[in-house]
């Protein structure tokens, strides 16, 4: 599978999903944890940790909206991380960390309610000291799996990979730093949006997102 052409668009995220758990055998990771962040990574995670003899859970983000534009993502922050931030394009906003102070807030407590509902009282695998994928979708802005990285990374994982199925070039070349190794099989130049390179994009609910724990995660 290593070697095989990608047709696009990906029939849907679990073969996405399957796909991308080829490309990640050949890392050599021992029993790791797949962290998929939800919704949208849950289905490409789920076929990921099978592959591997991993386990499969949640790492819940939430985007930082510009406050004028709130689709206009300026930052994110994930369970147990701080707040991280696109410098450059607040810069280009004129915008100052001070002022996003309320939407931080409101995006914390949206983040500890995803957590109740998809977690409960569970709290995370153990990372300290293992191999630990964080997956999602796809990458268009970066900005929700560099948060999640970050966090992941002060937990002192052995060996941290970002697994993603498709990204636009420049944001996957930007994920370097956060991560030990970067897979993303598919970097198409045209790159506008991530669902343009799914036949079937849907969006997930909560139950959706239950109902894979409940598969795939021990004790979910």
């Amino acid at each position: 599978m290593g070697g095989e052409r990608i047709r696009l668009p990906f029939i849907d995220r679990w073969e996405a999903g399957r796909i991308l758990a080829e490309r990640l055998t050949g890392l050599g990771l021992s029993e790791p944890v797949v962290l998929a962040l939800p919704r949208g990574g849950l289905p490409v995670g789920a076929p990921v940790a099978e592959r591997l003899g991993g386990v499969l859970d949640v790492l819940v983000t939430r985007k930082i909206g510009y406050p004028p534009q709130p689709e206009l993502g300026v930052g994110a922050i994930a369970e147990g991380g701080e707040p991280v931030f696109d410098e450059e394009l607040m810069g280009r906003l004129g915008l100052s960390r001070a002022a996003l102070a309320p939407v931080i807030a409101s995006e914390r407590a949206e983040l500890r309610r995803r957590v109740a509902v998809y977690r409960g009282d569970r709290p995370l695998p153990e990372l300290r000291g293992r191999d630990v994928v964080v997956v999602d979708d796809g990458l268009a802005t970066g900005n929700t799996a560099r948060a999640g990285l970050a966090a992941v990374r002060a937990a002192g994982p052995a060996r941290l990979v970002l697994a993603v199925p498709v990204g636009a070039p420049e944001t996957v070349e930007s994920m370097w730093p956060a991560a030990d190794d970067v897979v993303v099989p598919v970097t198409p130049a045209s790159f506008q949006a991530v669902g343009q390179w799914y036949a079937r994009f849907g969006q997930l609910t909560d139950e959706d997102v239950l109902e894979i724990l409940g598969r795939y995660t021990p004790n979910a």
